[in-house]
């Protein structure tokens, strides 16, 4: 089944430096834009990956054996500072899918964005993750889930391109294979999304009332504005530790919206 669009979707995967979004940097970048006409336009970009003072960070080990990427592969690349700006052209007025990538892939392209100061808010897209849609049906690894779904084995997994082409295959087999979902944007964004985030890191979450509520440690399940008027130094504490820029990003707002200094 072939989705149904009122404006385009990229489906998008990364490979990166590690799996901390405040601090690994993105080594690789393959996307897929889809129009509502059916057209595909498939670009793939391999990137330098540069540290706060902008020398290049070395790639683990693991990393490199995952990926089939070296260091030496990277050494002439741009950098994300250097494509930024044309990837988020390229993105806005589009909606977003990808495996894992609500958990993943969408909070550090975020990041990357806001380290290099890129004025673009992702938060205008609906976000479609077709591992939440799997996970919620069958509960299987993306290698499992192509052939589960498409009865194909996955050639060159853990290459980008070859990963978010075969999400975008599961992803219309998925379709195909439950009546009970909606081929409509809006209502697979809802479904896939693992919790209702404030950030993209999901620290923040909503709860029932709208209410932005704390995700975690000994704060968790009671509200932003509470935690921030009770605890003076919470603020601060999120501030000065290793917190996405876009979660420090988004308690910052709560905290002018709250009025609380």
């Amino acid at each position: 089944m072939e989705l149904n669009l009122k404006k385009p979707i990229i489906f998008f995967d990364l490979e990166t430096t590690g799996l901390n979004i405040a601090k690994d940097r993105i080594i690789e970048i393959s996307a897929i834009k889809i129009m509502p006409n059916g057209d595909q336009e498939v670009k793939t970009r391999r990137l330098r990956p540069v540290d706060a003072e902008g020398k290049q960070m070395h790639l683990p080990k693991e990393v490199s054996d995952l990926t089939h990427i070296t260091d030496e592969d990277l050494a002439d690349k741009p950098t994300f500072k250097e494509i930024g700006k044309s990837l988020a052209n390229w993105i806005k007025g589009c909606d977003l899918g990808g495996y894992n990538s609500n958990r993943f892939d969408i909070p550090l392209l975020a990041e990357e964005f806001l380290r290099c100061d890129i004025d673009i808010d992702l938060r205008k897209c609906k976000f479609v993750d077709a591992q939440v849609i799997f996970n919620k049906k069958e509960q299987r690894t993306l290698t499992a889930a192509y052939r589960f779904y498409c009865d194909k084995e996955l050639e060159g997994a853990h290459g980008a391109e070859a990963d978010i082409t075969a999400t975008y295959e599961v992803l219309k087999a998925q379709l195909d294979r439950y009546p009970d979902l909606k081929n409509d944007i809006d209502f697979l964004s809802e479904y896939s999304a693992h919790n209702n985030n404030v950030d993209f890191a999901g620290r923040f979450i909503y709860n029932d009332k709208n209410e932005e509520i704390i995700n975690f440690g000994k704060y968790k399940g009671r509200a932003v504005a509470e935690v921030l008027l009770t605890d003076p130094g919470y603020y601060g504490w999120i501030m000065q530790n290793d917190f996405t820029l876009d979660t420090k990003k988004v308690l910052t707002k709560l905290k002018i919206k709250y009025g609380i200094h």
